[in-house]
């Protein structure tokens, strides 16, 4: 990575759990699995239809401290970031550098308008 990194949001890393909902059927739900510190650049954005609703979708890159695949703390793409109220799924995860030191996860917040 070239530029510095300044790891300035405080992030918590979610993984979908799923239960049975008593019907036969599955209901999802959110296990946290810890904070992370990471750094939030916006790449744009647009909006979709979503039935009943207009979407807004931001689309960020965020960059956090490397884990090694198995950690906990490794983001993957069926995981998502949550920040308060804001939820952030992750799209894409890849490391920054050959070393690992950083991790960088596409993700895309869409909010009804």
């Amino acid at each position: 990575m070239s530029a510095p990194v300044t790891l300035s949001r405080h992030l918590l890393l979610e993984r979908p759990v799923s239960a049975p909902d008593g019907a036969g059927g599955f209901a999802r739900s959110w296990e946290g699995l810890g904070t992370v510190w990471a750094e939030m650049r916006a790449r744009g954005g647009g909006e979709r239809d979503g039935g009943a609703v207009t979407l807004s979708a931001a689309r960020y890159r965020v960059t956090l401290r490397g884990a090694p695949v198995g950690s906990s703390l490794r983001p993957t793409p069926e995981c998502r970031f949550r920040e308060g109220t804001r939820v952030f799924a992750i799209e894409t995860v890849t490391e920054a550098d050959e070393l690992g030191r950083y991790l960088i996860c596409h993700v895309v917040e869409e909010v009804a308008t």
